[in-house]
């Protein structure tokens, strides 16, 4: 077969809303509309949260089309003084283009807003057939219309006089063929909603569902209790162990850590059944969490372990930790930064490392005091704390019994973890011994086991089980955890098992990704329920650190990390974005873990608030396709095979070498 043309001609560059086309997945959902909405919705809610706002409507047309309203400023309709392309056309056409960047010079159009992604609506018009704008602003409405992705945009329209009502109205139609369902789910709409209205207080949120016949279905949501109104509702008849606990707390201009305005408001309740935290950020529902709730439970329990420490609660004996006093605690968190980072282009978790200490810093002190006001609220919260801190450790011992009536010694090179908790206990298999000395010292000794290998790990696809243990590194590995060996179809105890996650962690490097294929060929063979339980992470540490200067007195001097190439580059733009001159900037490779100092590899890799891990497991119904992949890749007779498989797929591979 003759070798395809490589040449200037095979370079194409993708110009304007054409890489959102491309790969929609990128930037977006694509199991349905939802987000493509919700950006639009982002955008009123960021007007609401100005102050410039009081009511949002989203009406859900028969035609699957969505529109949304507000009555704030409405978006600029004038010439951008550089580009002379009028604003509005450049906010639904220009990936990277918005009101929210410019904050340090306080010229930008919100001091708090959901991210600075830049993509927004941009990528609502890149992904949907038609758009329709109308903007009142300055006395007069303006319209225009885009179609086509956003390829075609009609002329801007002045279409008459509207008096001093001002606002932004946008009708929304998704294109079907990038989306699995093209509908917007509308229990998914609601719920968006009326988190709005929950932290938007005095603001009304209406959603219109048009009928085939009649007048449309109409739901509206207002919370003047704020966020303790809104917990009280979910709780529905539950009564609290204590008073409902709401407040705020924001940095001001002489702050010398956090910038003006950043902080958090919250409600929290403590209830026989817990009800599933909720966390916001800038108004953006944070669904799977973050570093903002770890802050909030952080300041929490600090607060709760002073006022026991202080009243002389806790029996002699008991040890509490941060799940006893937050296994049962119901929240609201909504908090303020003015530079949040999330994990993945939809936002669904925050990864600002600087979000635990502003919401810890600022629920703590003003949480203590409360306790102390209200003692009898407080002695509640701290006895329910001692009795579930009481009942861990007492599982705890039953486990300890079992450990002890076996015969096996545990490795000596094995640095254990002083809690007996199973849920909370983790170990670390590291490369390398000096990694290894870095992490015994980077480690939270009560909850957190390292277990250095020395070079790689046998491959043990092959191996005879009963000859498996002949190999040291996999013995110590086997001990440490507590489970023997077993097979897929096996029931294996494991009763034994030590610790809840078994975390590899090998250098970013292509050495390091050969020690995790062998240690996840020996976890995927010889000890699958582990893997069918999640039990087994992969941690991720960065390849570069990257420094940045202080900038004035409200912006210290900031240590930043980049997973791979391509977020080192994306945390360069967002700097450059920031105002932070490229030069001043100094880039930093980590050659390995043993390279980073113990609170480099804290921070980035083993502190539970501020790491990033993988779970490993197998996708539904792939096992027999992972299966034949293995034996392919680690196969001793396969050698042919991974030869063809490697010409074929190997110009695929990013291999940082």
């Amino acid at each position: 077969m003759a070798s395809k043309q490589y040449d200037e001609s095979s370079f194409r560059v993708l110009k304007g809303l054409e890489p959102v086309r491309e790969r929609p997945g990128m930037y977006t959902r694509t199991d349905s509309p939802a987000h493509i909405i919700q950006e639009v919705i982002d955008n009123a809610a960021d007007e609401a949260l100005a102050g410039s706002a009081k009511s949002i409507e989203v009406c859900l047309h028969r035609d699957g089309s969505v529109t949304v309203a507000d009555d704030g400023r409405g978006i600029p309709v004038g010439l951008h003084p550089e580009e002379q392309v009028p604003v509005v056309v450049l906010a639904f056409t220009r990936l990277h283009a918005g009101g929210k960047f410019d904050k340090r010079q306080g010229n930008a159009a919100y001091a708090f807003s959901g991210g600075l992604h830049g993509v927004g609506v941009a990528v609502t018009n890149a992904l949907s057939s038609r758009v329709e704008v109308e903007i009142k602003r300055d006395g007069r409405i303006h319209r225009i219309d885009f179609s086509g992705g956003g390829e075609h945009a009609s002329e801007l329209r002045d279409e008459g006089g509207c008096g001093r009502r001002t606002g932004t109205r946008v009708r929304v139609w998704p294109d079907p063929k990038y989306f699995d369902s093209a509908r917007v789910p509308q229990a998914e709409l609601e719920r968006l909603l009326r988190s709005k209205a929950v932290l938007l207080a005095g603001v009304s949120v209406r959603l219109d569902i048009e009928q085939a016949d009649g007048p449309p279905l109409s739901k509206s949501w207002s919370y003047p209790g704020g966020l303790a109104g809104y917990l009280e509702e979910a709780a529905g008849e539950q009564a609290p162990l204590a008073p409902i606990y709401s407040a705020e707390k924001y940095a001001d201009q002489d702050d010398a850590t956090f910038a003006d305005g950043e902080g958090a408001a919250w409600a929290l309740g403590w209830f026989e059944q817990a009800l599933p935290g909720e966390s916001y950020v800038n108004l953006i529902p944070t669904v799977a969490g973050g570093t903002h709730e770890s802050g909030l439970k952080a300041g929490v329990f600090e607060a709760v372990k002073s006022f026991v420490e202080h009243h002389a609660l806790l029996p002699r004996g008991v040890k509490l930790q941060q799940d006893d006093v937050c296994g049962r605690m119901s929240f609201v968190l909504s908090a303020r930064l003015l530079d949040p980072q999330f994990q993945g282009q939809v936002k669904e978790k925050l990864n600002s490392r600087e979000a635990v200490k502003l919401v810890s810093g600022m629920i703590r002190d003003p949480f203590e005091i409360w306790l102390n006001n209200h003692v009898d609220a407080g002695k509640a919260i701290a006895e329910q704390a001692i009795r579930s801190a009481q009942a861990r450790q007492k599982n705890a011992q039953k486990v300890e019994k079992r450990k002890t009536s076996g015969v096996a010694v545990l490795p000596g090179k094995l640095s254990d973890c002083e809690s007996e908790d199973i849920a909370d206990n983790e170990i670390f298999l590291v490369e390398g011994d000096s990694a290894g000395g870095s992490a015994k010292m980077a480690r939270d000794k009560e909850t957190q086991a390292i277990l250095p290998l020395r070079g790689k790990v046998q491959n043990a696809w092959e191996v005879d089980p009963n000859r498996l243990f002949a190999n040291n590194e996999i013995h110590d590995i086997a001990v440490a955890l507590g489970v023997d060996a077993h097979g897929p179809d096996d029931q294996p105890d494991l009763t034994g098992l030590r610790y809840g996650k078994v975390i590899i962690m090998s250098d970013a490097d292509v050495d390091g990704s050969h020690i995790q294929t062998l240690l996840l060929t020996l976890f995927f063979r010889h000890f699958p329920a582990l893997i069918a339980r999640g039990h087994v992470f992969v941690a991720q540490p960065p390849l570069y650190r990257v420094d940045v200067p202080a900038q004035g007195k409200k912006r210290p001097a900031r240590r930043l990390y980049a997973l791979d190439e391509g977020e080192l580059t994306a945390t360069r733009d967002r700097l450059q974005q920031e105002g932070v001159r490229p030069e001043s900037v100094e880039i930093g490779r980590f050659k390995g873990l043993g390279e980073m100092n113990p609170e480099q590899l804290r921070e980035t890799t083993m502190a539970t608030a501020t790491r990033r891990v993988l779970p490993v497991r197998v996708r539904a119904g792939g096992l027999i396709d992972t299966q034949k992949m293995f034996t392919l890749l680690m196969g001793k007779g396969e050698a042919a095979s991974r030869r063809a498989w490697m010409e074929a797929k190997g110009d695929t591979v990013e291999a940082d070498i």
